[in-house]
């Protein structure tokens, strides 16, 4: 394959849809969620992709999708961790079900999709990785304990990884921005009016075009 080859999680709509269609100008893109239709419709305004369904929140999923990747030939030079959920509320509203989906959508299973990627980027002496932090990473905000404990656990890890591959020609770019009109706010009522916020499409061109910065403000 000429091109090399992007990896997005969450490609199917929002800010992930929109960056496919960014890097799709310098990459093969793999476009990767849990609902085909909507990666397929993405697919189609790219040169070049693969459409490969999994939910990061998931091991054996995470594991099945790594092996396609490897027998396809399609393991990333880019990865760009941009799948997440939120759910908000007074803190003592927030149930176990509600935490743990933040937790492992937002944090736990992008590290273990990294974890599993790291060892062949460590191989080639060449890796990028995109992490999609929010500004949820940098401060405490009311109503968001659960989706902020989510997102600090990310960026704790970004940070640290930052640090330990540094030396094996890999690079950690953790992006910061705030709400946007996307689906996100689709299953809450948290914001009333999306319509507001940023256009996904703001954000992802301030993201493609600071990528050479290791931490971006994007909002």
């Amino acid at each position: 394959m000429s091109k090399k080859i992007a990896l997005i999680t969450g490609a199917g709509s929002g800010l992930g849809k929109e960056l496919a269609l960014l890097f799709g100008q310098d990459y093969h893109i793999v476009l990767v969620g849990r609902t085909a239709d909507k990666l397929e419709e993405v697919a189609s305004s790219l040169a070049e992709s693969t459409v490969m369904t999994a939910d990061v929140a998931d091991p054996a999923s995470i594991q099945k999708l790594y092996d396609q990747l490897s027998d396809n030939n399609l393991l990333p030079d880019l990865l760009v961790n941009n799948a997440g959920v939120g759910h908000f509320g007074k803190a003592e509203s927030l149930t176990y079900d509600q935490l743990n989906e933040m937790m492992h959508i937002n944090a736990i299973g992008p590290m273990l999709l990294t974890n599993t990627l790291l060892p062949d980027m460590k191989r080639k002496k060449s890796g990028l990785i995109l992490n999609i932090l929010s500004t949820a990473a940098q401060k405490g905000k009311v109503n968001e304990t659960g989706y902020v404990a989510s997102k600090y656990a990310f960026r704790g890890y970004s940070e640290s990884l930052a640090k330990e591959v540094a030396e094996d020609g890999i690079r950690v770019v953790r992006a910061y921005m705030g709400g946007m009109n996307t689906p996100f706010w689709d299953h809450n009522h948290y914001v009333s009016d999306p319509e507001r916020l940023p256009a996904p499409k703001e954000i992802a061109e301030r993201i493609y075009h600071q990528m050479d910065q290791d931490e971006i403000q994007a909002s």
